[in-house]
């Protein structure tokens, strides 16, 4: 049996993509390898780092490769870094096992633009889809939405931008 414990953790951003009234950017996963329960298909942007890369680059970054938007102003930056580790049926899946599981930097966004920004579809520069649905969601509703594995990070960042959200 493999101790997937001893492997690193993948570095990664997440954003917290926040409209003028208070809600929350929320994707419906697409194209996973392995299918997730519709009522856990649900995300906000999130991508690993590049060698060298700035977190907060990073954020920008991702969030224009999943959504298209490019209209936010920085709101707030989480004061660590949350991590989680992959369960062991989905490390055992996965077909390069390289990380026990993602540790993420934070950012909060006040989302600028017009939701027409907005396009998961046919994502910018040729990068794949990543999801088939979005809409805005109160953020306390997020935990709940997001694969198990994933509700703790969710809910500590829901707590850190609070301030932010309805």
């Amino acid at each position: 049996m493999t101790d997937y414990s001893a492997l690193p953790f993948r570095q990664c951003v997440g954003i917290m993509l926040i409209n003028r009234d208070g809600f929350v950017w929320a994707g419906k996963r697409y194209g996973d390898e392995q299918p997730i329960p519709d009522e856990y298909a649900w995300q906000m942007p999130q991508g690993g780092l590049d060698k060298g890369e700035n977190p907060i680059a990073a954020a920008k970054r991702e969030l224009y490769e999943e959504t298209s938007v490019k209209s936010i102003s920085l709101l707030a930056e989480a004061p660590d870094w949350f991590s989680y580790d992959f369960p062991e049926d989905v490390q055992r899946n996965m077909r390069k096992v390289k990380y026990r599981g993602q540790t993420q930097r934070w950012f909060a966004f006040r989302f600028d633009g017009d939701d027409s920004e907005i396009n998961i579809l046919t994502p910018p520069d040729g990068h794949a889809q990543e999801f088939c649905e979005w809409r805005w969601e109160k953020a306390e509703n997020l935990p709940g939405l997001v694969i198990p594995f994933k509700q703790q990070v969710y809910r500590d960042v829901v707590e850190v931008f609070s301030e932010f959200t309805v």
